[in-house]
């Protein structure tokens, strides 16, 4: 008798970025993954009074849009959401949000890290989290609170959380979003609670930490009819955006780095443990909750947002914009994670020129000039770091996977490739929505099945490294 063929099952991923957003269905079907985006649409902050928030019912207007597209295509077993880490919600005791969701590139947040660090010290926060110091941490968020809206809150969600509980009712923080906050302790996997107390900032507001894969129920009957969709599972993928793409990563083997590339450049490598020492509190390096069990060492870098931000200006096609770029030869770069890079702003380009004439380089003038200089800073960026994650962990790295939409961007893709030394395969564009689509379909099912699904999936492309592009 032939084996009987597994029926194709649907599942539907929100995945909610800084600059924009998407539905997609994914069809597993024959041991491979479809994804197809069912609907797109804009994300930004929203400036008010000189801070900066996000539209987060206006996302939620999307996110239900997209699933009433979605309820077109037959039976949904599932739908989970992942977004950008660190911000949050604050419902009141009946669930109901309490006021505007703040922006990480907020103004509120100027100073806020330093006046904590003179309260804690970063040993002590280090040793506890192992987490990068960085300014909008969700640790330095809730330090930013007024007391009085605090105690006027019941419970904090991140976001993807929120939109989980929104959807389904049930309240929970996933493990991997989690431990972005700089208030979780990856050693213990549990919240460290004890810095929250040092700030005075009541630990009443968190949820109780679920694993990815986790079923948290189905859609609420105020979904189903908004949307169509009917008994469908609300399924947890690694909530945090990087942590759906590492999950996606086509490696095999432990040899690897990756590079998840967009408006932030994640560069890291998988680890078995937190790796919490003084050499990677020295290097500020980070500890983030991945799929599996496992452990990003990673470190942030500011990405193709700063590329982003002047094209905000120069209105050209990425396309060509790059292209240009890979006709002018090399020359300055910047260290684009500079503190004048992080807030937005459409004097970007001159941030950059500023930068390039006090450190007595040659000034880049054009788009495509300031393109391939920021490109450059990426690629170099990403070889530094990679030499300190070899270091700190003693493990080898011999191929950079680069996924996202970054990986597009062949000329990136080669900048990397000839700074690091070391081969470097392209692809998936669409990590972060295939980690979302495998965890939920495949649950906690090992890493290398999952990735052997991506890579059956996924056409790669490879660039070696050359030493004169």
């Amino acid at each position: 008798m032939s084996k009987a063929v597994a029926p194709p099952t649907r599942h539907i991923a929100v995945d909610l970025g800084a600059s924009s957003g998407r539905v997609a269905l994914g069809t597993f079907e024959g041991g491979k993954l479809h994804v197809e985006i069912l609907h797109r649409f804009p994300n930004g902050g929203v400036p008010v009074r000189g801070q900066l928030y996000w539209n987060v019912l206006g996302l939620w207007r999307e996110v239900l849009h997209g699933l009433k597209l979605a309820a077109q295509h037959g039976e949904i077993q599932s739908i989970g959401v992942n977004s950008w880490a660190v911000d949050y919600g604050l419902l009141d005791a009946q669930g109901d949000l309490l006021g505007a969701v703040h922006h990480y590139r907020s103004p509120r947040l100027d100073g806020v890290m330093q006046r904590v660090r003179a309260t804690l010290t970063d040993q002590a926060i280090y040793n506890a989290t192992g987490i990068q110091f960085l300014p909008f941490n969700t640790l330095y968020q809730l330090a930013a609170e007024p007391p009085e809206r605090l105690a006027r809150a019941d419970k904090l969600l991140m976001i993807p959380d929120l939109l989980h509980f929104w959807l389904c009712g049930v309240a929970v923080t996933e493990r991997t979003n989690a431990s972005s906050t700089q208030f979780f302790n990856p050693q213990m996997g549990k919240w460290a609670t004890e810095l929250l107390d040092a700030l005075n900032i009541p630990t009443r507001l968190l949820s109780d930490i679920v694993e990815s894969g986790t079923t948290l129920g189905k859609l609420t009957p105020e979904v189903e009819r908004e949307t169509g969709l009917r008994g469908v599972q609300v399924i947890l993928p690694a909530t945090h955006d990087t942590a759906s793409a590492v999950a996606a990563v086509p490696a095999e083997g432990q040899d690897w780095a990756y590079v998840s590339s967009g408006t932030w450049s994640l560069v890291g490598i998988e680890t078995p443990q937190p790796i919490i020492t003084p050499r990677s509190l020295a290097e500020n390096l980070t500890n983030e909750a991945g799929v599996g069990g496992t452990n990003r060492l990673l470190k942030n870098v500011m990405g193709l947002w700063i590329i982003q931000q002047c094209n905000e200006v120069w209105k050209l096609d990425y396309a060509d914009l790059y292209k240009q770029a890979a006709d002018v030869a090399s020359g300055s770069t910047i260290d684009p994670d500079d503190a004048r890079f992080l807030p937005p702003g459409a004097d970007m380009a001159v941030r950059v020129q500023a930068y390039c004439s006090e450190t007595n380089q040659f000034v880049p003038q054009t788009p495509a000039e300031i393109t391939r200089c920021v490109l450059d800073s990426l690629a170099h960026k990403t070889a530094q770091i990679l030499r300190v994650l070899k270091d700190v962990s003693g493990q080898a790295i011999r191929v950079v996977h680069v996924v996202g939409g970054g990986s597009q961007i062949a000329l990136l893709n080669q900048l990397i490739a000839n700074a690091c030394g070391k081969w470097v395969i392209a692809g998936p564009v669409e990590a972060t929505l295939m980690g979302n689509l495998s965890v939920q379909a495949l649950g906690q099912t090992d890493l290398p099945t999952l990735r052997q699904v991506v890579r059956a999936s996924t056409a790669l492309k490879t660039f070696s490294p050359n030493p004169q592009p």
